[in-house]
């Protein structure tokens, strides 16, 4: 196949991957949209995107329309008379004109098995759902929201230990593969586009920084799913008497036989009054109570089943293991929520 001319649209870090695919692929990276630089961390810096920096050490043309809305603001991309538009966590809204504009097309790597979580947070919203897999599509564009056919699919495996960031990393550098053997049968004229199914349509809503608050009623795996999802962003909390506490590592267990004797009677209710979550049978912690300190993890009880808290961490402070958490501090008894 002989080399294409390929516009590039995009902006964080899992863009990257795919740009440096592309580069390193032998095809003529023209020219790169991506998002204008924004104010950035603490200290509100102007930080130019991830994709920005990496086409810039390559060399490549940048532009930064606010949108693509009108003729003038898709003058570069059009000067730039590319064969194929890869667009991959861009941020901004392709109109009917500028997908028309490359011979080949709009390309586009979603982080997810279409039509199952079409929309901005599908690696997040994955994993809070409990999803046994998940993987990325390759699809050709259209107009609406994550709707266009799919070139192909490449699944993978959710892991018990995967976090929003690992997740996020695998999905980048397998979406990166696919992109190039995508583009390559695409561009041949031997990988025919397929409609996507009209069932199993799911959205991914955008993360909502309220969603990291745990509710201690919800079940232990619901809860263990939130933290995994929100780590890297925007990290699940909860509170120690009014102060946030930020939990970066848990695991969901079950009751063990005997742990609750220690436990202050405010922090339990009799069995009358809530279904019975100990194997005594005869008192059952409050959802958000410390039931136990370990070496390895400080134990909160949920709506059913407890969590391990592994890391965590404090205003002002670095995310330290649960032991040094809990070193010198009388944790046993205690309220979180």
């Amino acid at each position: 196949m002989s080399a294409l001319r390929v516009a590039f649209a995009g902006t964080p870090d899992f863009s990257v991957p795919a740009l440096e695919a592309l580069v390193a692929s032998g095809h003529s990276v023209v020219g790169v949209l991506t998002q204008p630089d924004r104010p950035k961390g603490r200290g509100r810096q102007i930080t130019a995107s991830p994709v920005k920096a990496a086409a810039l050490a390559h060399g490549i043309p940048v532009s930064q329309p606010q949108s693509l809305k009108s003729e003038a603001d898709r003058a570069e991309l059009a000067a730039w008379r590319p064969d194929v538009l890869v667009v991959v966590a861009y941020g901004l809204i392709l109109p009917r004109a500028a997908l028309a504009l490359p011979r080949l097309g709009c390309i586009n790597i979603h982080a997810s098995l279409l039509p199952r979580w079409r929309g901005a947070a599908p690696i997040q919203r994955a994993i809070l759902a409990g999803d046994a897999h998940t993987g990325v599509t390759i699809m050709i564009m259209d107009v609406g929201l994550d709707t266009g056919p799919m070139l192909l699919q490449e699944r993978v495996v959710i892991e018990a230990n995967d976090t929003g960031g690992s997740l996020h990393d695998r999905l980048a550098a397998l979406g990166a593969s696919a992109l190039i053997e995508g583009l390559a049968r695409h561009a041949a004229g031997t990988l025919k586009a397929v409609p996507q199914p009209r069932e199993g349509v799911t959205y991914a809503a955008k993360i909502d920084k309220a969603e990291a608050l745990i509710d201690w009623n919800r079940d232990a795996p619901v809860i263990e799913r939130q933290v995994r999802a929100f780590n890297p962003w925007p990290i699940a909390e909860t509170r120690l008497e009014g102060e946030q506490l930020r939990v970066f590592g848990a695991v969901a267990e079950g009751f063990v036989e005997g742990e609750l004797e220690g436990l202050p009677d405010s922090a339990t209710e009799t069995a009358g009054s809530r279904r019975i979550a100990d194997n005594r049978g005869n008192r059952t912690p409050e959802p958000g109570t410390i039931v136990t300190v370990r070496d390895d993890a400080v134990v909160v009880a949920c709506g059913r089943g407890r969590l391990a808290l592994r890391n965590v961490q404090r205003p002002g402070r670095r995310a330290v293991a649960a032991r040094d958490f809990a070193h010198g501090v009388q944790l046993l008894g205690r309220r979180l929520g």
